[in-house]
Parts: structure tokens; sequence; C-alpha cells
């Protein structure tokens, strides 16, 4: 099997969506059928080429770059399959598609992040998670994946079939093959309480245990330089409930005015003249009104970021949460630093991926952002040090430091994956120099 000349074009420069990443592969291909994929896979390897397929490019670090193939997944979308509440759908699918596809279903995402520009395959591939303790990350609701390895193969593994491999694919970093399509354990549609509000940030870490568990979904934001916690409060509801939400003027206010077109000129005031980041901050911390909404999931799990920014955002035991964000505070004052993006936190349950970065423990997530022309390596290095105290793992797909020799043993199946990775890609078909740097040659 051959690439045909209108599905393989030669190469040209690319940038991830948060500017931290640029490459230059040899040749892109496009994919719309899992005989593409197979093709685009063959043609790398007998041409001696590395190949990465690529979705929304919204991982913030390098783990979709290569200098060899480059494969477009975008044309391998929409729903294949319904069986009950599990929904085959192609990798290439953006998760904002996914609310219009499963209405008419009466289905929806059991949980997601507050971003929805990825793939399905990358967000899975990345351990793209939301908030809520009784919750895992988008990985945990995958029941059946399709890869195409190194050889050319076509790889089903579910329950039934090759279910030795799921805990390792699920979450995979694109480092087994290339996912053409999964399968989604999905739940019937529900409604959402949502309720918004600034609260003494003092008050929320020392009831950040109750906090975290006393509704379906929490998370906070907190804004270095205030004392102040914006906290998000989100309760599930049958898909019966009413609508109640606010009129069109006052949320383009709270949805666009304030945190994309207002925040993006603060940033920019805040790149030219970092003193005035601190004023700014308190200022942003006064404009947030206490929001009550009653709306579908989707609109209520996710928010619209327009502003570009870089991001690292770490794992820990739940418990920790308080201790580490009050010692990244106290780290950012005693430097002196002008942090113009808020941080934020969340928790998730513990699952059983190999890769998942809430293996075996109940997690908080600390995630932490520089506005993306300004250089977040000292605040970023300094937040990691922190975060590795308390047994941190980097979610894959924003910026770390870590290597395979630092990883291994935060990772009890680690050395499993990568005998999987072993069986699957010998080759390292699929390697690039993120894969070989926090997963070894």
């Amino acid at each position: 099997m051959t690439i045909t000349t209108s599905s393989i074009t030669a190469g040209r420069p690319w940038q991830n969506w948060g500017r931290s990443v640029s490459a230059h592969p040899a040749w892109i291909a496009t994919a719309s059928s899992i005989d593409d994929v197979v093709a685009a896979v063959d043609f790398a390897r007998d041409h001696g080429l590395t190949l990465k397929p690529i979705g929304a490019g919204h991982s913030f670090t390098s783990i979709a770059a290569t200098d060899g193939v480059q494969l477009d997944v975008a044309g391998l979308g929409g729903i294949l399959s319904v069986d009950g509440n599990l929904v085959r759908v192609g990798a290439g699918t953006y998760l904002h598609q996914l609310p219009a596809l499963l209405a008419p279903l009466g289905l929806a995402l059991e949980n997601m992040g507050d971003i929805d520009s990825q793939t399905v395959a990358g967000a899975t591939s990345t351990g793209t998670h939301g908030t809520g303790t009784a919750f895992g990350g988008l990985a945990t609701q995958v029941v059946a994946i399709t890869l195409v390895t190194a050889d050319g193969s076509v790889l089903t593994i579910s329950r039934d079939q090759n279910p030795e491999l799921l805990p390792a694919a699920r979450l995979a970093l694109g480092a087994l093959g290339v996912i053409v399509d999964v399968t989604l354990r999905c739940v019937p549609d529900f409604m959402m309480h949502a309720v918004e509000k600034a609260e003494p940030l003092e008050e929320v870490l020392d009831d950040w245990a109750h906090r975290a568990s006393s509704v379906d979904h929490f998370e906070f934001y907190w804004f270095a330089h205030t004392t102040s916690a914006l906290t998000k409060s989100n309760t599930r509801l049958p898909a019966s409930t009413p609508r109640k939400v606010q009129g069109r003027l006052a949320a383009w206010v709270d949805d666009e005015l304030l945190p994309n077109r207002l925040y993006a000129a603060l940033c920019e005031l805040g790149v030219r003249m970092p003193s005035t980041t601190p004023p700014l901050n308190r200022l942003s911390e006064r404009l947030v009104a206490t929001r009550e909404i009653t709306d579908s999931w989707h609109p209520v799990f996710t928010s619209t970021r327009r502003v570009r920014f870089r991001e690292m955002e770490y794992a820990i035991p739940r418990e920790n949460v308080p201790d580490a964000l009050r010692e990244i505070r106290a780290t950012i004052e005693r430097n002196g630093w002008r942090i113009t993006f808020p941080v934020e936190v969340r928790a998730t349950a513990a699952d059983d991926n190999w890769l998942s970065t809430a293996h075996g423990r109940d997690t908080g997530y600390i995630a932490v952002h520089r506005y993306f022309r300004e250089d977040p390596t000292e605040y970023f290095a300094a937040v990691e040090s922190i975060m590795m105290s308390f047994g941190g793992r980097p979610h894959w797909g924003k910026m770390h430091h870590r290597d395979a020799a630092s990883l291994r043993p935060a990772y009890p199946r680690f050395d499993d994956f990568l005998a999987i990775r072993d069986r699957l890609d010998p080759g390292r078909l699929f390697a690039n120099d993120y894969l070989r740097k926090v997963l070894g040659e």
C-alpha cells in the first residue's frame, strides 16, 4: 500500500497553540480512513522516518513534534457506532463536537476538562482531566481502542480483545501506535447547577478536603498577589431540570469581555510594565461577580480561552494541595515575581491506567500558567521543585523537565508500560525527542 500524492505533501513549519513548541516535519500526511493511517505508517517505516499523529496541537510539551511524518487525523471524526451507552468515535473528533453528536442519543460525557479544543485521541493520550473527587480523567471513560501499530497491523484493544493492553493503551502518549478510534463509556444526559464566587483563600484551603468532595465538581483559581479563591461548585442534575442562565449581555461580559478581551489587554500591560501586575490582579479579583446558573453539562464544564498561555500542571496526593499552594504563594512573594495568570486547583479520583497522573491515588492538581509572551522558566522550575517534594507527577501534555529516570519511581507500572512499548513499537517508529526523554530510548 502506498500513500497517494493527494494525501502526503512536503512538510512545513508547525507550532503548537501555546507557541511553546515548533517543528518542521519532512512530510505531512492526512488520513480519513484506517487504510490511510496504515499507508502513512508504511510510508514512514519504509523511508526510515518516524511518524507522529497531530490533533489540535494543544499540548504544551513537544509530545506531537516530529521531523519525520506528521499525520493529521482530523479526517477521522464523528460517531462510528453506538451500543447502548458505548459510543465509538473517530480519533480526530474534537471534544467540542461531542455534545451535538451525543445529544440525539440522550448521552453525555461523564466528565471533562475546561478546554474542549483537543481531539479525543490527543486528550486521552495525554491524560486530560476535569475535576470531581468521584470522577477520573477522560481516559477512564475509554473502554476500547483501535490502533495501527508500527508494522501496519490494526489492533483492537478492549475488555474482550487484548484486555491486558487496555491500562497501557488508554493513556499511551502516542508511544504505542496511531489511534484511529476510541469507544467511550457515556452517561445519560444531565444538567448542572453552577455557583461561581470569590471566597477567602485561607478559608478554602483550611476546608479543602470537605470543599473538594462536598459537590460533584469543585475547583478554584487563585490570582497571585490577592487573598481570594475564585471558586466553582458544580452539582449534577437530571436532564429534565429547567435551564436558568444569564442574559446575553451578562454572559458576554462574564465569558468573553472579562476573561478574554480585557484580560488580553491586562496581560500585555503586565509584559510592558510588570509593576502593574499586582494591582491589576486585585482589580480582576474585584471584577469577578457571583454567578449562579443551571445549564447543560458542556457549557458548565468548559470555558472559552482566547488568551494564549503556557502551562505546567502537577498531580499530587489530594491532601497535600493546601500545603503545596501555600509554598507556591510564599515562593512568588519571596522572589518578587509578578505573575499575571491564575493558579488553577482541581481534584479527581484514583484510577488504574498505568501512566495516569492519578494512578493509584486520590489526586489534587495544581496548574500554573504564564502569558505566552512571558518567560515561564524560573517560575515553572520553582513550582516543579515544590511539586516533586510532594511526590508530584507532571501532566504529560504540559510543560515540565522530568526524564525517565525521574519518572520511573513515580509510576509503579512504568516498566510494564515500557514492555508493551517494546512489543508494539520495537523500532521506535512513533518516538520523538519528548518520548525519548520521558520513556527512554
